[in-house]
């Protein structure tokens, strides 16, 4: 039995509606915090175990009969803490395999939010030294990231961000879902790390290019100061923290931490992942 951690967020939903796709209704469980947010599930007729993260004695039961638990990681402030007691409760249940979701970064040691996304390589480390079977899954930047770090306002006005030459190869959050069904899915896995990025690495210039031909409109990246971009978010009324990590965010961009280009997606897919056009075209529903 495969459990599905995280199952009524954003990537969470994605595997789940490609294992249903497939066919393996039966064959998985999802976890879930809320009962009401997993309605839908209960809907389907798919298998629904309560738990919360926080409170890691309530895992036992959601966690027992389970071989394969994809654990997706969490966006808790205390993420470290908390995804260590999840893996001491998959081992101490019996769960065989752990596929956790991390972070694709060149080295952590060196980022801009270091201190924000260590704990994914602690994770990692623990489940390492749990002693169960492992797959680690780091997913690059999602595309459906791109409007909220240069506003949906782009394809009209540019793009105006402290970004430099960076690149990024953005994939899209439904085509990792279904690479991490199909992984679930099959043997083969044990042991290995897959850097879950798209086929294009895209600079902020190649982004506004993009743009420009799916919109017919000629639009310009303007490499603007860090000060010129915090002072607009500021005006824009976002609070201090993720002011703070798309900031920072920026920065790892810009210092080449997120050019970290795999084919992993395409095998784990079995085609090649959208392009850049077919990506920016779905994330900021540009109409034809």
């Amino acid at each position: 039995m495969i459990l599905i951690g995280g199952s009524t967020g954003q990537l969470g939903s994605a595997v789940v509606a490609q294992l249903a796709k497939q066919g393996a209704k039966g064959n998985f469980a999802v976890l879930a915090r809320n009962a009401e947010k997993a309605k839908e599930y209960f809907n389907q007729g798919i298998e629904v175990r309560l738990a919360d993260y926080d409170y890691p004695d309530s895992l036992s039961a959601a966690l027992d009969g389970i071989e394969r638990f994809l654990f997706i990681s969490t966006m808790s402030q205390n993420r470290g803490p908390q995804q260590k007691a999840v893996v001491d409760a998959a081992h101490a249940a019996g769960v065989k395999h752990i596929v956790y979701t991390g972070h694709a970064i060149k080295n952590i040691d060196t980022s801009a939010v270091r201190e924000l996304m260590k704990s994914h390589f602690e994770t990692e480390d623990h489940i390492r030294a749990s002693g169960m079977e492992w797959t680690f899954l780091r997913n690059t930047m999602y595309a459906e990231a791109i409007p909220e770090i240069v506003g949906r306002d782009a394809v009209s006005s540019g793009i105006s961000v402290p970004g430099g030459t960076g690149r990024v190869p953005y994939a899209l959050r439904s085509e990792m879902g279904e690479a991490t069904a199909n992984l679930l899915l099959n043997d083969g896995h044990t042991g290995k790390t897959y850097n879950i990025t798209g086929n294009d690495n895209l600079s902020y210039d190649d982004l506004v290019q993009i743009l420009s031909r799916l919109t017919g409109r000629q639009l310009e990246y303007r490499n603007i100061s860090e000060q010129q971009f915090s002072d607009a978010l500021q005006a824009a009324g976002m609070p201090d923290f993720p002011i703070w990590l798309t900031l920072n965010t920026l920065r790892d961009i810009k210092s080449g931490q997120y050019d970290l280009r795999s084919r992993d997606l395409e095998t784990l897919l079995g085609r090649p992942p959208a392009s850049g056009e077919k990506m920016l075209n779905e994330v900021f529903s540009i109409a034809h």
